[in-house]
């Protein structure tokens, strides 16, 4: 009895060993006496004992590999050290596996050769502004060149562009060159626009000047025609009055002698009479006298 206890407590035992549990993005590789058998895939799964074997367990999670900078000569022999970032995914565990002995490094030498042939076909600052076009030839290239080991290049970023120290002080000293160009056009530019505004506010504040006067012009001409209107209204006015008072020929003889008055009043030397003027006066001299009796 107690060796069937202990059997079963044996069993028992085994069973629970190897008793697997694939979690999620995750799958187990399974050889059998040695060879591939099956790929276990999330969930439970039981494994015969001394004949099944977990081989490898593989993540099916994006991986993220950040290489080392690599020498490489450009079209116009300047050498520049580049590190890459490469993302990757596994989307075939059996060729993971079984299709290449080390895959990281095999990527990473890929990787190296794949940039300094790109790199080798473009120049300098082809290079150095050309980052969208150099990550998308390495992706390419490098996807495909992956796809028998069962991996998926999602994306391939150069992280770093080093050129020599020489380069680099040659580059600063043209941006700073270039800064200093720019800020003068601005700097002209601006001087340039304030020029311009200051004589449109000058234009404009002459126009407005120049229509001040020329309105205070009219409204006086106005004024002054106005004035000449009513003075000439009230003289005729005056004179329709006159006529139709019907005045005697005295009374035109005596407001001709006072117009004459006013006239002698003036710079005049000599005033010349007319004959019936004189007569007129001489009647009104009479008019006068016999008032006067």
């Amino acid at each position: 009895m107690e060796l069937v206890l202990i059997l079963l407590v044996i069993l028992i035992i085994g069973i629970i060993a190897n008793i697997k549990i694939v979690p999620q993005a995750h799958a187990y590789i399974i050889e059998r006496f040695g060879g591939y058998s099956q790929t276990w895939s999330v969930g439970l799964h039981v494994k015969i004992p001394f004949i099944e074997k977990v081989a490898r367990r593989v993540s099916l999670k994006e991986h993220v590999v950040d290489f080392p900078p690599q020498p490489v000569i450009t079209k116009d022999n300047v050498t520049m050290q580049i590190d890459t970032v490469v993302y990757y995914q596994i989307t075939d565990p059996k060729l993971f596996a079984y299709g290449v002995e080390r895959p990281m490094m095999a990527i990473e030498n890929l990787t190296a050769t794949t940039l300094r042939n790109i790199i080798g076909e473009m120049e300098l600052d082809e290079t150095l502004t050309s980052r969208d076009i150099v990550n998308t030839k390495m992706r390419s290239i490098l996807d495909e060149a992956t796809d028998p080991w069962g991996i998926k290049i999602n994306r391939v970023e150069l992280k770093n562009i080093i050129p020599p120290r020489e380069i680099q002080d040659a580059m600063e000293k043209q941006m700073k060159a270039e800064r200093e160009r720019r800020e003068s056009i601005l700097r002209a530019e601006g001087e340039k626009k304030a020029a311009i505004l200051l004589a449109e506010g000058e234009k404009e504040s002459a126009i407005l000047r120049a229509e001040a006067k020329k309105q205070a012009a009219i409204k006086e001409a106005e004024g002054q025609a106005e004035a000449i209107i009513q003075v000439q209204a009230a003289i005729a006015e005056g004179i329709r009055k006159i006529n139709e008072a019907n005045p005697s020929d005295a009374y035109i003889a005596i407001k001709s002698l006072e117009s004459f008055e006013k006239a002698a009043d003036g710079n005049a030397t000599k005033i010349i009479i007319p004959s019936q003027i004189q007569g007129i006066a001489g009647l009104a001299t009479t008019v006068k006298e016999l008032m006067k009796d």
